[in-house]
């Protein structure tokens, strides 16, 4: 390979590959003139919106970042056979390629076959453990490249597949890069060496009489321009099939949870996305997925078992997150709440309001010096501390709320995260009002302007988490740009007044009453009584049709006199004789 990172190509998402007519129909607008393209390690991409960076054309550039192909794997050797006889074709340098197989308790142990990358490695799932999760966390513990790429075991990868990847890892270091997986159907299955003839001479494609992409995945990618308009949702295409992530950035999040068998790779694109990731669609990065995947055959049976999972870890899930009293392990909205040098009534009404809105899954922080609070003997009313003592005495036992010395560097894995001065309190529909005013526009800050002082104006801060990590990780450092000028350059920021989102002072507030509960009770009781009174209405509404057709008849008899009357006695006799 020769050339740099930043020479030209074909952008991502409108790809000209003469092997394959699909390229005519990844709909993807240029981007922007090649000036503009500024292609370096500290690149600012805002939102998801990868278009401004320029990937070289494949075979034109030298590769130096390491990669770790990592396959979580279990019984399953002819399977991983050809997936690693696929990997033994790539055109990235095989010098900086490692492949770690992760054995989820195979019986017999899975074993390297005879056609595989010279670097190919076993490590095994520690004994008692089990699992996707497991699988592909053991893998990635043991990996020493500077990329993770993960390649599911039933997978046949096009020749500059890795090559593919790689190329966007050297640009910027916060790409999530996602293969283009097409599915073959059911049915006999070509060989390890057929598998490596294919691959090794770019026709991997003719090893199967048909393929097809997924559905789903295909309209997202449609609709979004390539997940380039998906913003802040371009973490649901993360799979787990074959994308790369740099390990720095996928040990900052803490890695893949092994508590889950499935639903790990959305979780950790979730994570990922809130620390701070782009998600990239290459369709450059062409594999085939040997059957259907079983999210394809038994779709509502996964979306039942993820969906009992997913919602505590990914809040961004809302419409999992109806129930109006639950308490979530990730929060949606992180509220910091400083109670140093404040008042108990002041910390109080901030941190009340926070829990009561409208919003629910809401967790509070109260920074302040715990510490210094005396354990022993002391003067119940006059110490020092008293206020703080008091705080620290009504929420002790309050889940949604903790306590530290610091406020934290960073509310991630929780979406959004709001600092308010104590004496400060939200109204109702505060966080719900600016939740919705930040997505609008999805902007990474916005300001609500309090009150102005010597020192300046004061204010409320309301913080996409994903915006600043960003911009934490584009920045220079202490002599660079601010992470405030940063998150306006990618997310883009607003100023507001404190009224627009109904935040008050503690004096001005309504006191925190009401009982959600009671209000449902309410409007259950409220409806049986409407529907009551509907069956009321009906069988008066019976009763007055019965009444006016009896007297439309008696006039009928009024109008024909008295031989009219006979006639009908007659009538009537009749019908009962």
């Amino acid at each position: 390979m020769t050339g740099s990172a930043t020479s030209g190509a074909t952008p991502p998402g409108h790809p000209r590959d003469d092997r394959d007519d699909r390229a005519d129909r990844n709909d993807c607008p240029e981007r922007a003139d090649h000036a503009e393209r500024a292609a370096v390690p500290r690149a600012r991409v805002g939102h998801n919106d990868y278009g401004t960076l320029l990937p070289p054309d494949l075979g034109e550039w030298e590769p130096r970042l390491r990669v770790s192909v990592v396959i979580p794997a279990h019984d399953c050797q002819e399977a991983l056979d050809r997936t690693l006889a696929g990997l033994a074709a790539q055109t990235y340098p095989a010098h900086l390629v490692e492949v770690v197989v992760s054995d989820d308790g195979s019986d017999p142990p899975l074993r390297v076959p005879e056609i595989a990358p010279a670097s190919t490695r076993l490590v095994r799932v520690p004994e008692g453990r089990w699992g996707r999760g497991w699988a592909r966390q053991t893998g990635a513990a043991t990996a020493a490249g500077d990329v993770l790429h993960w390649v599911d075991s039933d997978m046949i990868l096009d020749r500059e597949h890795v090559e593919a990847h790689m190329r966007w890892h050297h640009l910027v270091p916060y790409a999530v890069v996602m293969g283009d997986v097409r599915f073959t159907p059911d049915g006999a299955a070509p060989s390890a060496r057929e598998v490596l003839s294919a691959v090794d001479a770019g026709d991997a494609e003719k090893l199967f009489d048909e393929s097809a992409p997924h559905e789903w995945r295909a309209g997202v990618l449609e609709e979004t321009r390539w997940l380039r308009d998906a913003g802040a949702g371009a973490y649901r295409l993360h799979s787990g099939a074959t994308t790369s992530v740099p390990v720095a950035l996928l040990r900052s999040v803490g890695g893949v949870n092994t508590t889950l068998n499935m639903g790990e790779d959305t979780d950790l694109g979730f994570r990922l996305a809130q620390a701070g990731a782009v998600f990239v669609p290459d369709p450059r990065a062409r594999a085939w997925h040997l059957g259907p995947s079983t999210v394809m055959i038994r779709e509502k049976e996964v979306h039942r078992h993820n969906w009992s999972v997913l919602p505590d870890l990914i809040p961004d899930l809302r419409w999992l997150r109806t129930h109006p009293r639950r308490a979530w392990l990730v929060p949606y909205v992180h509220v910091v709440v400083d109670a140093r040098g404040a008042s108990y009534e002041d910390v109080r009404a901030s941190v009340d309001s926070a829990l009561a809105g409208t919003l629910v899954d809401v967790a509070v922080t109260v920074v302040g010096p715990w510490t210094d609070l005396p354990a022993g003997r002391r003067p119940s009313l006059d110490e020092p501390l008293l206020d703080l003592r008091l705080v620290r005495n009504l929420y002790v036992h309050e889940p949604r709320v903790s306590f530290t010395e610091e406020a934290p560097a960073c509310s991630a894995p929780a979406p959004f995260r709001l600092t308010v001065p104590a004496g400060w309190a939200l109204g109702a529909d505060s966080l719900a009002e600016l939740v919705k005013l930040a997505e609008s526009e999805e902007y990474g800050l916005l300001s609500a302007a309090l009150d102005e002082g010597a020192s300046g104006v004061r204010a409320a801060r309301f913080e996409r988490t994903a915006a600043f990590a960003r911009a934490a990780l584009v920045s220079e450092g202490p002599g660079g740009d601010g992470i405030d000028d940063a998150v306006h350059e990618m997310f883009g920021s607003l100023w507001v007044s404190a009224a627009e989102v109904g935040v008050t002072t503690a004096d001005e507030a309504e006191p925190v009453a009401g009982d959600t509960a009671r209000w449902r009770a309410d409007s259950a009781r409220w409806k049986r009584e409407a529907e009551s009174l509907k069956d009321e209405v009906e069988s008066l509404r019976a009763e007055t049709d019965r009444l006016r057709a009896e007297a439309g008849r008696l006039a009928a008899e009024r109008r024909r006199g008295p031989l009219g009357k006979i006639t009908s006695m007659a009538r009537r006799l009749g019908k009962t004789g």
